[in-house]
């Protein structure tokens, strides 16, 4: 099949963008790609959303020297296997938006983007997000690109749990959600908050979290990435090469606020306002992170509440990591769901 190359990462601003803190960005920007043709109507429309620690770039290789912030030159995107022409989300007939979530630090304003109010870097002075921020911040992109609606939102993890949000949030406005090895609210496994934030500051450069002039904290952001890749299912050689290379371009920070925003999402109590969407879920049997053994509850009371839901377990063996580094095994699934769309 055809590759995707050549691809240029963009960036999207908007002015005062509220949060529900009640506190506002002076600046809001998000980063994005773009893979095939908006159609003259405007309704072939997919929205990507991704994972926890991952970045906009979805699919296909960046031109050279056109790397979003935090993508790894000459990199595949994420959902590679399953995005480009005549793949399961062929961009031959869909024109999709990929973008990076808010808070992370991949592009878009999060801890690591300058305050304009004291030209330096948020960091831990960084506002508490929501998932539903998040959203909203998405939706004003989706807007500028003159959208009236999506076929799909579609993400794995994190970017699973937007895709919930996106259903729950604008009822209506998408045909379809497609969400991976996630869960409709946020699992227990993740681990403390208090303990992450207190293995980053362990880190000698740390400066009570102003370590942008000091070089960093590549030290123990490389260990945390380490140890996450081994519970995604990682083997101890992929997990240290993949930890080296992004520790070097991530952001302690941009964990503290993401995760804030992940223990807080919750949409078990309003399935009612996802009936309006198609809803493909798809797990890991092997997933450390989501308990397979709680899916089939959420899936039945979705159910109850009238959501038309498509669920399917992987008989995968790479853990957390199975929708993207097994993507053959639901690719058909996935092309046929968005498809009928």
């Amino acid at each position: 099949m055809p590759e995707l190359t050549n691809i240029e990462s963009k960036l999207f601003s908007a002015r005062e963008f509220r949060l529900e803190s009640g506190q506002t960005l002076p600046v809001l920007e998000l980063a994005y790609e773009t893979y095939g043709t908006l159609s003259a109507a405007k309704d072939n429309a997919i929205l990507m959303v991704h994972g926890y620690t991952s970045s906009h770039h979805a699919a296909g290789k960046n031109a050279p020297g056109k790397e979003g912030r935090g993508v790894v030159p000459g990199a595949a995107g994420w959902f590679d296997k399953l995005i480009g022409p005549g793949k399961a989300i062929d961009t031959g007939k869909f024109f999709v938006i990929a973008v990076n979530a808010l808070g992370s630090a991949h592009g878009s304003s999060g801890p690591n983007t300058i305050d304009p109010s004291t030209g330096k870097p948020y960091g831990p002075t960084f506002p508490h997000i929501t998932l539903r921020d998040m959203v909203a911040s998405q939706k004003l992109l989706v807007d500028s690109l003159g959208l009236k609606s999506l076929v799909a939102v579609v993400g794995p993890s994190m970017g699973g749990f937007q895709s919930f949000q996106w259903a729950a949030s604008y009822p209506g406005f998408m045909k379809g959600i497609a969400a991976s090895v996630t869960a409709p609210k946020a699992p227990s496994r993740l681990g403390g908050l208090e303990a992450l934030q207190k293995r980053l500051a362990s880190d000698p450069n740390w400066n009570s979290g102003w370590y942008y002039e000091n070089g960093g904290i590549p030290k123990v952001l490389e260990e945390i990435r380490y140890d996450t890749l081994l519970n995604y299912g990682a083997t101890e050689a992929d997990a240290r090469a993949a930890a080296k290379v992004w520790a070097k371009m991530y952001d302690g920070h941009s964990l503290v606020a993401l995760r804030r925003a992940i223990d807080s999402f919750d949409i078990t109590h309003q399935y009612d306002r996802l009936k309006q969407a198609k809803v493909l879920y798809v797990n890991s049997k092997t997933d450390k992170l989501f308990d397979i053994a709680l899916c089939p509850a959420y899936v039945s009371d979705m159910r109850k509440a009238g959501v038309d839901i498509t669920y399917v377990e992987l008989p995968s063996d790479k853990g957390h990591m199975a929708s993207h580094q097994d993507a053959e095994m639901w690719a058909p699934i996935l092309k046929a769901f968005i498809d009928k769309l």
